[in-house]
């Protein structure tokens, strides 16, 4: 978990880069995904918003956590092991996600859509095809009960204390939520573009983008292995929290547009061709 600033701009800008950066995560986006096609079949009028609810439920449970943190940190105080147990699960978790996802990218056949995968949608069961708003912002809640998103709570929990208290501790939560809720409502909005489209430039993209979420999980876990094996790499990353997070999500942002650019750049030749 990185240092959080003293800075209060700074603070609630880099907890809200943490939110983007969270809702482009591998199991976020694979979830939104089987949501999102199965409502595209049953209930195509609000499918494209599954990224929308599984976000608000996701985000409630955050600030709960936050709250009830900031309102316990007086007879509680995370012991030593939390953070470096916390770095080495979240490091293996993206190794093990940015290879199944180069993996579903390159078992791809070249007519089929590349879907994202993800490790905790696989214990959803029924409710991995929620049929009503209500069930899919449900499972946004259950991913929340997760190692990774409780101890991010618990950060902000903690500096929400130091500036304040409780009330500081749930506005940080909210913030983290709101940049969740733009990730994951733009995931959600642009599977179901892919969904409607179901040609050449939806395939192309759907490559581009997995690609990238691939890569940048591979990329994220290296740099946190060689912060955990270096002082030196570590005290330089000290303050850098927010320009490192930034970048992640520039790249995947970067990458959307690129999928786009490739597949109307392949749909302007096939018409050329015909």
């Amino acid at each position: 978990m990185p240092a959080l600033p003293s800075d209060h701009l700074a603070l609630v800008l880099l907890v809200f880069v943490l939110g983007l950066k969270h809702g482009f995560d591998a199991d976020h986006l694979a979830t939104i995904d089987g949501l999102t096609r199965f409502n595209a079949r049953a209930n195509p009028g609000w499918a494209r918003y599954c990224g929308t609810l599984f976000s608000l439920g996701h985000g409630a449970v955050v600030v709960a956590i936050a709250l009830a943190v900031s309102l316990l940190s007086g007879a509680w105080s995370a012991p030593e092991w939390l953070e470096l147990s916390g770095a080495w699960i979240s490091i293996a978790f993206l190794i093990l996600l940015g290879v199944l996802n180069l993996r579903a990218v390159f078992a791809a056949e070249a007519h089929e859509l590349v879907h994202p995968v993800g490790l905790k949608g696989r214990w959803l069961g029924r409710l991995g095809r929620a049929a009503h708003p209500g069930g899919v912002a449900v499972v946004g809640a259950l991913f929340a009960l997760s190692f990774d998103t409780v101890s991010q709570a618990a950060l902000f929990a903690m500096a929400g204390v130091q500036a304040g208290g409780c009330l500081p501790a749930a506005g940080l939560g909210l913030v983290f939520m709101l940049g969740m809720l733009l990730a994951d409502g733009a995931n959600g909005w642009w599977i179901a573009r892919l969904i409607a489209r179901a040609d050449g430039t939806a395939r192309v993209a759907s490559r581009v983008m997995a690609l990238a979420v691939a890569g940048m999980s591979l990329l994220v876990a290296a740099y946190g292995l060689a912060r955990m094996l270096s002082p030196a790499l570590e005290a330089w990353g000290e303050g850098k929290e927010l320009t490192l997070g930034a970048a992640v999500v520039g790249v995947i942002f970067a990458s959307f547009l690129v999928g786009l650019r490739l597949a109307r750049g392949r749909d302007v030749a096939s018409q050329s061709v015909a």
